[in-house]
């Protein structure tokens, strides 16, 4: 992939992005780091605080709690017979949640950088899900000046690694 001199990239997961800009060339890229963010998000487990909700439907028939009426005990409920429910719901994955908001306020900062003309031609790197959730909040500003996307984690790689998988993509 050519990344032409002055383009932007966003090297971006769940929890850290990365601004470099091509001070170089297409033929010989040199990518300097502009800006930086790291975002604590710890596992799921430990932001929980409550364990999944349970609920359970009426109960009809032989089990049903019995109410007085007119001094004789009747069963509750009447019509339609329900199964009782197990009551889990799914639960919530609070550690994905919070890498998509960190996705959503990363496309934002694009935003805010392309209406400020501060790139002509961007370049993003992300793993799949991370490049989804960016998609889904690119401004149309962001997405006209979109020149490349690779769908790769290279958050953990250095500048001279990631220049050259950009350039061997």
């Amino acid at each position: 992939m050519q990344i032409p001199h002055d383009a932007f990239v966003l090297v971006a997961d769940g929890r850290k992005m990365l601004f470099l800009r091509n001070e170089g060339d297409a033929a010989q890229p040199n990518l300097q780091v502009e800006a930086k963010e790291i975002h604590p998000n710890p596992k799921d487990s430990d932001q929980k605080r409550d364990a999944a909700g349970g609920a359970s439907s009426t109960q009809t028939g032989a089990n049903a709690p019995a109410v007085a009426q007119g001094g004789s005990m009747h069963a509750q409920g009447g019509g339609a017979q329900f199964a009782p429910s197990r009551g889990s719901f799914e639960e919530t994955d609070f550690h994905q949640l919070e890498e998509d908001r960190f996705a959503a306020e990363t496309a934002e900062m694009l935003r805010k950088h392309a209406l400020g003309n501060k790139f002509e031609s961007l370049i993003v790197v992300a793993p799949p899900r991370t490049l989804g959730e960016l998609r889904k909040h690119y401004h149309k500003e962001v997405s006209s000046r979109l020149i490349g996307e690779l769908d790769k984690d290279l958050t953990g790689h250095p500048v001279d690694q990631i220049e050259q998988l950009l350039l061997n993509a």
